[in-house]
C-alpha cells in the first residue's frame, strides 16, 4: 500500500493516505475495546514510542526480548491505520494499542469500556519542532517548506491529525474525572522517568521491583531506544522514511518549555533548521 501523496479527510481531520483509509478510521471508530486492553493515546510527537517501550517493558516485567525482536508498531498497533484490523483480531490476551485520535472520534467506542487509556502530552513548541523535522523525512506527509509556513498549519490545526490544542483538550478533560485514563507529560517522562515508571506500573496494576524496575528504565532510555531496530525506525524503507534527512530519534534533550508556557510566534525566532 503506497498511496504516498494520498491525504484521507476524516471528520475535517487530515490523514496520511499510505497509513490510513476511511474504512480504517471508521473500523477505528467502532472498535470493540476489550477491559484488558491498554490503550496508548498522543497527538504526533509527544513520547509515542517511548510510551509503547515504557508499558511493553512495564507488561513483561522489565524483560527486554519482546522490545528487542518485535517493531513496536506490530506489540502495539496503531488503532487507526490500515493493518491494525488484521493484526490486532490475531491478538490473544492484554492487547497494547496505540492511537493519534482525538477523543471525540473514539468516545463512542471507549465508553463503558474498563481498557487503560494512557494520555501523553508534550509542550507545543518542542512538538511543533520534532514534527517539522518528522515532516522532512517522512515520504507520506507533505513537504513542509519553509518553518514559517508549517508553525502557521500547526497553529491553525490543518497539519495531519489535526489541532494539538483540541488534541490535548480532549484528552486531558477525560482523565480529570475518568479512573481509567491515566495523563502523563513527556515533561515529567524526562525529569523522573523512575517515578513515572512507577507511576504508570502502579496503573496498569503490574507494579515493578528490584531489577525489574532497574531493566526497564535501561531498556527505555534514550540511547538504548535510539540504537534499537525495533524502536528506531530504521527497518521503514528508504522509499517511505527518508533517512538521509534525518533520524526518526533526533536529540532525546531537555524540553524547551515547561507545561505552563503558553505558545506565542516569538518563541520560534531561532528554529534549528538541522
Amino acid at each position: 500500500m503506497a498511496r504516498l501523496d494520498v491525504t484521507e479527510t476524516f471528520h475535517h481531520i487530515s490523514f496520511p493516505g499510505h497509513i490510513h483509509t476511511q474504512d480504517s478510521l471508521n473500523y477505528a471508530c467502532h472498535f470493540k475495546f476489550q477491559d484488558r486492553d491498554t490503550v496508548i493515546v498522543t497527538y504526533p510527537k509527544s513520547g509515542t514510542t517511548w510510551m509503547q517501550e515504557i508499558v511493553t517493558l512495564v507488561k513483561n516485567r522489565g524483560d527486554p526480548q519482546l522490545s528487542k525482536t518485535v517493531p513496536n508498531w506490530a506489540r502495539a498497533p496503531w488503532l487507526e491505520q490500515y493493518y491494525s484490523a488484521k493484526v490486532l483480531g490475531a491478538t490473544q490476551g492484554p492487547r497494547i494499542i496505540t492511537t493519534h485520535l482525538p477523543y471525540n472520534l473514539l468516545a463512542s467506542a471507549l465508553q463503558g469500556s474498563k481498557a487503560k487509556v494512557i494520555y501523553v502530552a508534550r509542550n507545543p513548541k518542542d512538538v511543533v519542532v520534532s514534527y517539522y523535522h518528522f515532516h522532512k523525512m517522512a515520504k507520506f506527509l507533505p513537504e513542509p517548506n519553509s518553518f514559517d509556513e508549517f508553525l502557521d498549519s500547526f497553529l491553525e490545526g490543518s497539519v495531519s491529525y489535526g489541532s494539538w490544542f483540541d488534541h490535548v483538550k480532549g484528552w486531558t478533560k477525560q482523565a480529570e474525572v475518568l479512573a481509567n485514563v491515566l495523563h502523563i507529560s513527556y515533561e515529567d517522562m524526562w525529569l523522573d522517568l523512575r517515578g513515572s515508571m512507577e507511576k504508570i506500573s502502579a496503573f496498569l496494576q503490574c507494579p515493578l521491583a528490584g531489577e525489574e524496575l532497574t531493566s526497564s528504565l535501561r531498556h527505555c532510555s534514550f540511547s538504548s531506544m535510539r540504537d534499537n531496530a525495533m524502536v528506531n525506525y530504521t527497518l521503514v524503507p528508504q522509499e517511505i522514511m527518508d533517512h538521509s534527512k534525518g533520524k526518526f530519534m533526533r536529540k532525546g534533550g531537555a524540553p524547551l518549555l515547561n507545561r505552563s508556557t503558553i505558545l506565542t510566534r516569538d518563541m520560534f525566532q531561532s528554529v534549528p533548521e538541522g
